[in-house]
């Protein structure tokens, strides 16, 4: 998916975490929906919850959710848990404004180089 080239402050990426855990809530429901249909499908040939045409249905549900964040120029670097990264300048250095599933708040940060790795709370 094509992001949208943007450099976030700490208070603007802090301004969009509603909006990131209320869609974060939905992609969760999403996936758990779309793992249990799947293993359904494929452990016992069926599914209460649909077959193949329900499993695309899903997929592009989740494809639509990501794209939001995509779109506000945020990366999705995973999906379970999902994680996503805010492009930043701090003290200088390209950084990366890192929220993890879970997160009530941002509050981490990662040097762009180092990713998930490197992550330390925000000053």
């Amino acid at each position: 998916m094509e992001t949208t080239e943007r450099e976030f402050t700490v208070d603007e990426a802090r301004a969009l975490i509603p909006e990131v855990r209320a869609r974060a809530a939905e992609i969760v429901r999403q996936r758990a929906d779309l793992a249990e249909l799947t293993l359904d499908l494929r452990v016992h040939g069926a599914s209460g919850r649909g077959g193949i045409p329900e499993v695309k249905a899903a997929e592009a549900r989740l494809d639509e959710e990501i794209a939001w964040f995509t779109g506000q120029g945020i990366e999705v670097k995973n999906l379970s848990p999902l994680l996503i990264d805010f492009p930043a300048v701090l003290d200088g250095r390209s950084v990366r404004l890192c929220w993890l599933e879970g997160d009530t708040e941002l509050a981490w940060y990662h040097r762009t180089d180092l990713g998930f790795a490197g992550r330390r709370p925000l000053p």
